[in-house]
């Protein structure tokens, strides 16, 4: 299932993987996660989109980055304003299948996320809820 070894990952809050180039990068998010962060943030679904969601050439939405490459919600001590009902994306981060599918996209992704390689081995079956989980739909 995975290419990956062992792999390993303990957040230590460093804030990386909420930064990104806002030219070719966004937090992909479903109508649903919308809805659970507008109604957390107290916003209309409109006022909401406005101010945070783009639409990509195939339809697919997201949240968009500042112009620095920072999430938005990404608060000043490198902590999610919205954790609770983050986006799919974020809380399966960094078990995505393009990267645990490689070890090369892995080790290459470790330079940029200091929490990679830190912590307990995740175990197989965790592994696999957590990409499972990335790929449901809403």
């Amino acid at each position: 299932m995975t290419s990956v070894n062992s792999p390993r990952f303990q957040c230590t809050g460093c804030g990386q993987c909420c930064t990104g180039d806002p030219a070719h990068h966004y937090v992909e998010v479903s109508r649903k996660e919308q809805k659970r962060i507008y109604d957390y943030l107290h916003m209309s679904a409109r006022n909401f989109r406005s101010q945070y969601i783009e639409t990509a050439a195939d339809e697919s939405e997201g949240i968009r980055l500042m112009e620095n490459g920072q999430c938005p919600f990404l608060e000043p001590d490198n902590r999610c304003g919205i954790y609770r009902v983050r986006p799919d994306q974020c809380a399966t981060y960094p078990f995505w299948t393009e990267l645990i599918s490689s070890q090369s996209l892995w080790d290459q992704e470790k330079r940029r996320c200091e929490g990679i390689g830190l912590g307990p081995t995740i175990p197989e079956p965790e592994v696999r809820a957590r990409l499972a989980a990335r790929t449901r739909k809403d």
